[in-house]
């Protein structure tokens, strides 16, 4: 199965063409680095590229929608920016690395890794103990650092940035780890439980970065210390700054740019052409405001756009072996998001504001 060409934003410079068990390349830093963490390098692939494929979920109907282009983000790459959609990109590939390496250790897929029964048969609380196979985010958390934080060798504010977000991309894995319990006792009355600790979904780990996202703070460096360059007064600068906001939160440095129109130079194609909705069943309020967001909002207008598909129905199982249907035909409504005309009196293009997506 082929793998959309781009490039991971972060560390590890891992591109796919094939996806296959043999087809992964790694870069220098992998095939020149230590030889043990070798066999990590596929896990790492596939972690990133879920990550990715999450954020691109996350945001499928706001403004920016995490497109390739966003993923060459790396200040290994010189590819600078150092917005509020940075900072999520980062935490959700370093999110979905660590989890992929946590997931394959505690199913067996590593020699020198299993899951983590540290704590078996200590009481953890009223009426259960630890036991079982919990989920190893220890080894998880301590392999996905010497990929995912390896190239980002920099002392400036952005290097920095990007590590505090790797971290919190980390912090949430452990963050929405559940408890998970067996019960013991005589006729099943569950007078004790053996408890463990599993990983979450990974998409409720992407929708705990989505909340800490809507909620990252802007960093205000003292630009009249940064000038001082490499010194130790602005390194004390940039670390006094980032002190200031928790582990767990997301950051970033810049505004972000008006994602309505279109960009050539920094990868951005605007909302034109976007797809957004405004009927079906089970939307959630978001959702059906996307045509307001896309469009409305960014001095588009909402075309209406009929398209007939074809859809396999009517299957029915014919003894024996064979399952045969009809092909129906179904005419469906889509919206997108199209230009006005311009030389309307009424034409206005509304700017992106703060961090409007």
């Amino acid at each position: 199965m082929r793998c959309n060409a781009f490039i991971l934003f972060i560390s590890i410079g891992i591109y796919c063409a094939i996806f296959s068990t043999s087809a992964w390349s790694v870069n220098n830093f992998l095939m020149t680095g230590p030889k043990a963490y070798l066999t990590y390098s596929t896990s790492v692939a596939v972690g990133a590229h879920g990550g990715i494929e999450e954020c691109k979920h996350q945001f499928t109907w706001e403004r920016w929608n995490c497109p390739e282009s966003a993923l060459q983000l790396s200040t290994h790459n010189r590819l600078r920016s150092a917005t509020r959609e940075t900072s999520f990109v980062h935490a959700i590939s370093s999110a979905g690395v660590m989890y992929t390496l946590t997931r394959n250790c505690s199913m067996g897929d590593f020699d020198n890794c299993g899951c983590d029964d540290s704590r078996n048969g200590r009481v953890g609380g009223r009426g259960w103990v630890w036991g079982g196979c919990s989920d190893n985010v220890e080894f998880g958390e301590r392999i996905s650092k010497l990929f995912v934080d390896a190239l980002e060798t920099g002392q400036d504010a952005r290097a920095l940035m990007n590590l505090h977000n790797n971290e919190a991309g980390r912090i949430a894995v452990k963050a929405t780890m559940k408890r998970t319990c067996k019960c013991h006792g005589v006729s099943g009355s569950c007078s004790i439980q053996t408890c463990w600790l599993q990983l979450a979904e990974f998409r409720e780990i992407g929708n705990y970065l989505k909340i800490k996202y809507d909620q990252a703070h802007k960093l205000e460096m003292d630009k009249r210390r940064m000038r001082a360059g490499n010194s130790a007064d602005s390194r004390g600068a940039t670390a006094e700054t980032f002190s200031t906001v928790l582990a767990a939160e997301l950051v970033f440095l810049e505004d972000s740019p008006d994602y309505c129109v279109r960009n050539a130079s920094l990868g951005l194609h605007g909302t034109e052409g976007r797809e957004c909705l405004q009927s079906g069943k089970n939307l959630s309020q978001w959702e059906r405001r996307s045509c307001r967001r896309l469009c409305t909002e960014c001095g588009l207008r909402v075309e209406e756009k009929r398209t007939e598909i074809v859809t396999s129905c009517n299957c029915k199982f014919h003894w024996c072996c064979m399952v045969k249907c009809q092909q129906c035909k179904q005419v469906v409504t889509k919206h997108y998001c199209s230009r006005k005309d311009t030389s309307s009196p009424n034409y206005t293009r509304r700017r992106n504001r703060g961090h409007k997506r």
